[in-house]
């Protein structure tokens, strides 16, 4: 079964998060002190891998601020304890075939379900819709019973109505299982309590929980280990220790009492090698590390709580130096590495069901070796697991799913001025134009990095202004290219810089690249016209390979908007902001539609302070335009397409 949709209310710094959507790998971003961890945790500790995390605490969890009122209420009965988290699951085949198989194909109303827990309550509660009756004659139906029992049983509504149905008939093989199954029902207090605890709550997914606070110390004192094991009282660091010595095939009496030595060694051994080659696949920054482990008794220069006993140790050797290292000594994005790769390998071996919860996962990690931690997501967890990550790190987002990411952030925290209660604390949402500027910066860092690694990989960059301009070339392209007619050739990178300001810049810093074929796509007003020319005057640029969206309409200057015509760039316009804008009511000066657009809506505003931004319509037209292409005039496609012919004309290539 997969988690779905996630929302936390009432948990230190969230009062209601939103519900928000999750999926195979999820992207919490937010600047610190948002509340990315108090989502994780109130996420972990519904079903926690480590069973003593469970559950909720009123005084160590409830937002501080109001809890002496809220204990208060509860104490006067004024209201009921408040739900913490509410998560939706959606079942999986094999999940509705194990139902299916007991209570047949009808039994489930609805494959979603809803897990959800409150402070101080002890068992999850659950919302799973089934229908009763059906799964009741579903059951009863597969033993073979008398005709006399059949009458009976159409009537049944309740397994205590089959349980009374009968109890008077002749006590065949099949009746007493059936009067077995039925026990088994009412016992559970009804079929679906029965279908939930005993068939689903099993493949239920636990979440596993890993923050820096796990990273193993890289030795320790296997007696005090193990009476740390015994009395239920584990650290943090111990989790990935104890996975490494399981990953190892070991347990803490097989160290302390070997029966051979060389059974020992060659164990360690083999987990070493195991770690070794998971580390250096996805580990960039150093290729030349083995992992060592060893056991020993103690000496009395140890660490201070290591000085009696025996003593595990983790080293790290090096083959290009030839030097042997204390893990502890090594780098601490190294450790955090290395640590959830001896937890996980061991959850792993053992084939846990779980839900990775993993708070800002590398962040002592150098910017490429994020970059490798984000491939090792990709490659060897989603397979097998859920992620819910969160981080600040533009390294740490995929800037080519952007779907993935959610923002948290806090308004009350960031706002200088009072925000209205229902916009307090800590909130989630997937709407970038929501977002403060602090709540962005890593998606615009991630974007940045990803553009850059765009411009020196393309051998055909083709410079525009923005990310607007990008859609509208894609969706014509793929429009003209449908019909058969020329559109962008797939050799071209475009890359949106962010303004014509921006183009000298970005053609300076790539124009020494020899390897790449630099042309411009931009808009053209008077103002521009220098700035557009020095270009080809500094020698930056070819002056062939610079073309302005004028080149294409018949105006003295334009936008890309410019190459639709008036009225159907005001069908975008009017379609994304619910508007009834008419050439008419822009007039015809000045001549780029953009101007006057902006022009009318800073004499008429729109409603609840919303500004005119020249994304949204682009944004609108791409994701409809196969609906748009109906009102496109032959004369749209006619300078589209002369504008695409002319970019393909200067394309290189190698070949």
């Amino acid at each position: 079964m997969k988690l779905t949709k996630v929302h936390v209310t009432d948990f230190h710094s969230v009062r209601d998060s939103n519900e928000f959507d999750v999926g195979d790998i999820t992207c919490l971003v937010g600047k610190n002190e948002a509340g990315k961890t108090a989502m994780l945790q109130a996420m972990y500790r519904l079903r926690p891998i480590v069973a003593t995390d469970t559950g909720y605490s009123v005084t160590d969890d409830y937002p501080r601020r109001d809890v002496g009122e809220y204990e208060h209420q509860i104490e006067q009965g004024d209201r009921k304890h408040a739900v913490v988290a509410k998560l939706t699951f959606e079942l999986e085949d094999e999940d509705v075939e194990a139902v299916s198989e007991v209570f047949g194909d009808s039994s489930l109303k609805s494959t979603v379900f809803t897990l959800s827990k409150a402070y101080e309550q002890k068992n999850t509660t659950f919302v799973l819709e089934v229908d009763e009756v059906s799964a009741l004659q579903h059951l009863v139906g597969s033993f073979s019973v008398t005709d006399d029992v059949k009458e009976r049983l159409p009537q049944c509504k309740t397994a205590k109505d089959v349980k009374e149905a009968v109890k008077g008939v002749e006590q065949t093989e099949a009746v007493k299982s059936i009067l077995v199954w039925m026990e088994k029902i009412i016992k559970a207090g009804s079929t679906s309590l029965y279908i939930f605890n005993e068939i689903l709550w099993s493949r239920v997914p636990q979440f596993m929980y890993f923050d820096e606070y796990y990273q193993m110390r890289g030795c320790d004192n296997i007696e005090q280990l193990k009476a740390r094991v015994d009395g239920d009282k584990l650290k943090k660091p111990d989790y990935p220790l104890l996975g490494l010595i399981r990953l190892a095939r070991l347990d803490l009496d097989g160290l302390l009492n070997p029966k051979r030595t060389r059974e020992l060694k060659n164990k360690l051994e083999g987990a070493g090698n195991h770690l070794t080659a998971s580390i250096v696949k996805y580990w960039s920054q150093n290729r030349h590390l083995q992992m060592r482990f060893d056991v020993r008794p103690a000496r009395p220069e140890d660490p201070p709580d290591m000085r009696q006993g025996t003593n595990i140790w983790a080293e790290i050797y090096d083959t290009q130096h030839q030097v042997t290292t204390e893990l502890g000594s090594r780098s601490r994005g190294f450790v955090w590495f290395f640590s959830f790769l001896a937890w996980y390998g061991d959850v792993q071996r053992e084939k846990k069901n779980v839900i990775l919860l993993l708070d800002e996962p590398g962040l002592s990690l150098h910017g490429k070796a994020q970059a490798d931690l984000l491939r090792y997501f990709e490659t060897e967890l989603k397979p097998n697991h859920q992620v819910i990550y969160s981080t600040h790190s533009p390294f740490m987002v995929d800037a080519t799913r952007f779907d993935r990411v959610r923002i948290v952030q806090d308004r009350s925290v960031e706002s200088a001025e009072p925000v209205p209660p229902e916009a307090e604390g800590t909130k989630v949402t997937s709407d970038v134009l929501e977002a403060t500027d602090d709540s962005l910066f890593p998606l615009q860092g991630a974007l940045g990095y990803d553009l850059t690694q765009t411009l020196f990989v393309g051998p055909n960059s083709l410079i525009v202004e923005g990310v607007s301009d990008l859609l509208y070339l894609q969706a014509m392209s793929g429009l003209l290219q449908a019909e058969g007619r020329v559109g962008l050739l797939p050799d071209w990178t475009i890359t949106p810089v962010g303004g014509a300001d921006k183009v000298p810049t970005f053609v300076a810093l790539l124009g020494a690249q020899k390897a790449i074929n630099l042309v411009t796509l931009i808009d053209f007003q008077a103002k521009d016209q220098q700035t557009i020319e020095n270009l080809w005057r500094r020698k930056l640029i070819q002056r062939k390979n610079v073309l302005t969206f004028a080149n294409f309409v018949q105006k003295p200057e334009a936008d890309i908007e410019d190459l639709f015509g008036d009225d159907l760039y005001l069908r975008f316009v009017n379609g994304e902001y619910q508007t009834a804008l008419t050439t008419a009511t822009l007039g015809a000066q000045p001549p780029r539609v953009l101007v006057r657009i902006e022009k009318y809506f800073t004499a008429n505003p729109m409603a609840k302070g919303a500004t005119f931004n020249h994304y949204r319509p682009a944004r609108y037209m791409a994701e409809r335009a196969g609906e748009m292409r109906k009102h496109m005039g032959g004369d749209v496609l006619d300078r589209f397409e002369s504008m695409f012919k002319a970019v393909n004309e200067l394309v290189r290539r190698n070949d």
